[in-house]
């Protein structure tokens, strides 16, 4: 009898994870675009939200408790080409992680069905969490 095990577990477990977004946010972090909409978050607290939502996406434990990424990500104008310049970074990083093409492939499709919540295509659709909240449009 065959065991049908999810994605986080063809993958490798919480491990993965940690180190795949790790590698990431090291690259976001660095970058000249993208690293600005990071300045009033620790690295550390993105890296963790976002491995408990993956893991959670994934089939792993439900162990994230945020804001939805829509709400999340309300106050952002995230385009098109954003998103793109991310998912490859996102890509570049899961390889680098030594993920097999066809997890990585997986992985990405998983993360690229959040794009129609996160994407807008004009700063007119974000709006503020809370008041005095500024929206960011790089």
């Amino acid at each position: 009898m065959s065991i049908d095990k999810t994605l986080f577990d063809r993958l490798g477990g919480l491990r993965t994870f940690e180190v795949v977004h790790k590698i990431f946010y090291d690259k976001a972090y660095a970058h000249p675009w993208l690293s600005l909409y990071f300045t009033d978050k620790p690295q550390e607290v993105l890296e963790s939200q976002q491995t408990d939502f993956m893991v959670q996406l994934m089939g792993g434990a439900k162990r994230y408790a945020g804001k939805t990424p829509k709400s999340a990500h309300q106050h952002m104008m995230i385009s098109e080409e954003l998103f793109d310049l991310r998912s490859e970074m996102l890509s570049d990083s899961i390889r680098e992680a030594g993920i097999s093409d066809d997890l990585r492939e997986e992985w990405l499709a998983a993360d690229g069905a959040l794009k129609k919540s996160l994407v807008k295509t004009s700063v007119e659709e974000c709006s503020q969490s809370y008041p005095n909240q500024p929206i960011l449009n790089f």
